[in-house]
């Protein structure tokens, strides 16, 4: 694999991935907003299967690979045919430099033909960000760039109100955690109901994730949540753009009325 990234030159991987695509969808129109790009194995294979391959000495390659089979897997699915965004997750510490490291997706949306303004990048980290200087370097250069940014599980681990006040992406995405039985759960509705109005104060939009029932679905409407993705709707496509399904009877009216 060839690299815009001097890093990532050093690295090989040994193994091959594909992109399945879950849509995020406006529940106003019952469209996708976006789609995310989930890693899977060349032949299907889980994500789990596919992360458990990926060590220090492969990491960076790997993040950059994510990116080209994102990129193309989309195309050749047919996002380009609609107007929704594209969602590539990253690893902050996968980026030596925001300038350096795009220059492989930059080259790669050019040869496909989508709009680098099409792309969402979403980041998450399992361990505590202990840089988060270079997080928001890398926020501020992608911003000035044109693409939109997000934090991932948000309300989860480390992605919470601490990484929030240190910098603030375009979007934030829920943790599937916060919204299972949030129909049923005070606190969980009244923690959403807080993140949502924060979120609203500091010009940011939430994203619920994770979305199972019906009964979630209402009770994200009712506090104001008009993005939202999961199983409800749509699992993810391998290789493919899933159509999506809305919940109820009102989804006609819904539709029609867009």
């Amino acid at each position: 694999m060839s690299s815009g990234c001097q890093g990532c030159r050093k690295e090989q991987m040994d193994f091959s991935i594909a992109m399945a695509f879950q849509p995020i969808v406006d529940v106003r129109t019952g469209r996708p907003f976006a789609y995310e790009a989930l890693v899977r194995g060349a032949n299907g294979e889980s994500a789990a299967d596919v992360l458990a391959q990926v060590t220090a000495d492969n990491r960076y390659a790997f993040d950059q690979q994510c990116r080209v089979a994102a990129i193309e897997g989309a195309v050749a699915a047919g996002i380009a045919d609609t107007d929704a965004r594209l969602s590539i997750n990253f690893l902050p510490n996968a980026v030596y430099s925001p300038v350096a490291c795009i220059q492989l997706t930059l080259k790669t949306a050019r040869a496909v033909g989508l709009r680098t303004d099409r792309l969402i990048f979403e980041f998450t980290e399992n361990e505590e960000m202990v840089d988060t200087d270079h997080v928001r370097t890398i926020i501020d250069a992608y911003r000035k760039m044109g693409f939109t940014t997000a934090i991932d599980d948000f309300g989860a681990g480390h992605a919470g109100l601490g990484l929030l006040a240190k910098f603030q992406t375009d979007l934030i995405k829920l943790d599937m955690d916060l919204i299972r039985d949030l129909a049923s759960s005070l606190p969980r509705r009244i923690i959403v109901d807080g993140v949502v109005r924060m979120a609203n104060a500091l010009g940011i939009t939430v994203i619920a994730e994770g979305v199972e029932t019906a009964a979630e679905y209402h009770a994200l409407r009712d506090i104001g949540i008009h993005y939202m993705q999961g199983y409800l709707f749509a699992r993810p496509g391998f290789r493919s753009l899933p159509a999506i399904t809305m919940p109820f009877a009102e989804r006609t009216d819904r539709v029609a009325a867009a």
